[in-house]
Parts: C-alpha cells; structure tokens; sequence
C-alpha cells in the first residue's frame, strides 16, 4: 500500500471532525439537565399561643358580723317593743296601775325614765303599787303632799339597779332607791327574803312582791300590793306618845271612869265643907 505522504494527515483529521460534528448536529441540541427539585421548606411549628391570663377571682366579700346574741327573758306581761323603753306604756299594758302612771307623769319621772333607758348603760327596777294599794291608804294622803314629796316618793319605788328575783337574797340592806338618803329614818328600804318570796319594809309599810310585770335585761318591774311610804315623808309617831296612849287605853279598858287626882279630891271636899258651914251659921 502506498503510503500517504505526511502533509495529507492534517487534512484527514479536519475531515474526520466535519464528519462527527455534522452527526452531532443533525442529532438535535441535548436537553438541558433537568434541575433537581428545590427541597421543601422546613415546616416551622407554630408558635405555641401566648397563654392567657386566668381572671383574677372577684375579691371575697366578708360576710356580715352577726350581732352577738342578747339573752332575753319574755316578760310575764304583754310583748316587748321595739322602740324605746317606755315605763308608762308598759304599765298601762299591764292595767291596774292608773294612779303610779299619772304620778310618774305628773312628776316628770316618766321623760326621765324613758330617756336613761334609752343609755345601754342604766338599768332599774320599779315596785309598782296597784290601784287597789294606793286605794287603800287613808283618804287625802297622797293629795296632800306638795310636788317635791310626790316626786320624792314615786323615786322611793324605783332602784337604779337591775335585780332578778335570784339577786334579791343578795342585795344589800338598806337598798338604794332614786329617792336618795336611804339612812334611819330618810328614805330606808330593807330587803328579807324568804325562799321565792321577797318582803320589802320602809319602817311603816310591810309588804311582799305579788308578781312580775315586764323584765328585759335592763329593766324590772314588779307588783306589790301596798304604797311604800318612806319615814322621810310619813315620820312614825315618837315612841312616848305611843305608849301613853297605849297606857291610857289599857286603864279605860275595865270600863270604870278615870280616876281623879289627890289635889283635885282636896279641892272637892274643902268646898263641900265650906258650903255646909255656911248653911248651918
């Protein structure tokens, strides 16, 4: 075979690149590589929410303070009332007590009452005489008296103290009353008392508690069936003419007439002789 002369082998080469590059083109552009899918995103989690704020409970509302309970007895006698403590009322609830009513009235210890009562701080307690008590006292012996004595013995019934019939066996004698001194022969009232029963002496009347009208814890009023008359108003006779008259009384009592005195007889009979000396001269 001849061999090609040396300067031929460029031209092969070029031929050889034609060839191939027109395959290459009549094959058509390759497609573009096809790009990977982007990844997915992170999925963010979502922010949790904000918490909320519990609502503030309402503040407690202090429930209200009871009062503290107050013992108190039913009285024996009518309702208590719910206003102010009124004496005159109570008692005329009561009936029976007509006459104290228009004394305590007249003498204006009924406004004084009603307004010490209405001090948290006073309690009293009132011997109220019936009717019948102040009906059986001598004629005139109430209407007698001036206004300050009126007042003064409406006082003598009244203790500025709360007593219980418990309490009586226990006060001290003589017992203070409104009416003031309470020494011998003044405004004096002794307490005795006997089991359940309570006897009240002024050194003229004598007389015992026959029930119980109103009690409330601050004020007590009891019956008694005679007026309670102080020395300071009603003095007692002196104890000489007391028994003067009792010495008289038991020398008239055989029923024979006094008998005549030593001076008196003397006298009698010197004029007797007289009258018949000068009958006979």
């Amino acid at each position: 075979m001849e061999q090609l002369p040396f300067r031929t082998l460029p031209f092969l080469v070029l031929l050889l690149f034609f060839l191939h590059s027109s395959q290459t083109l009549a094959q058509g552009p390759a497609a573009a590589p096809t790009a990977a899918p982007a990844p997915p995103a992170p999925i963010v989690a979502p922010a949790p929410p904000a918490p909320v704020a519990a609502p503030t409970p309402p503040a407690p509302v202090a429930a209200p303070i009871p009062p503290p309970p107050v013992s108190v007895p039913a009285p024996p006698v009518g309702a208590l009332s719910t206003g102010p403590t009124d004496v005159t009322k109570i008692l005329q609830k009561a009936g029976k007590f007509v006459v104290l009513v228009r004394l305590l009235r007249e003498t204006g210890e009924a406004n004084q009452l009603y307004g010490q009562l209405n001090n948290s701080n006073n309690a009293f307690t009132m011997f109220a005489p019936t009717d019948n008590a102040f009906s059986s006292l001598k004629s005139g012996t109430i209407n007698q008296l001036n206004d300050e004595e009126k007042t003064e013995l409406v006082q003598f019934h009244i203790a500025p103290t709360y007593l219980t019939p418990s309490l009586f066996q226990t006060v001290s004698n003589p017992l203070r009353t409104q009416a003031g001194d309470s020494g011998p022969g003044k405004y004096q009232l002794n307490i005795t008392t006997v089991g359940t029963s309570v006897n009240l002496t002024s050194g003229i009347t004598n007389t015992g508690i026959s029930g119980t009208v109103y009690t409330d814890g601050q004020l007590a009023i009891y019956q008694i069936d005679q007026v309670l008359l102080p020395l300071a108003i009603f003095p007692a006779p002196a104890p000489e003419e007391g028994n003067k008259k009792k010495k008289s009384e038991a020398d008239n009592s055989d029923g024979s007439a006094p008998s005549l005195s030593f001076a008196m007889q003397n006298v009698i009979f010197l004029g007797v002789i007289s009258t018949l000396t000068a009958f006979y001269w």
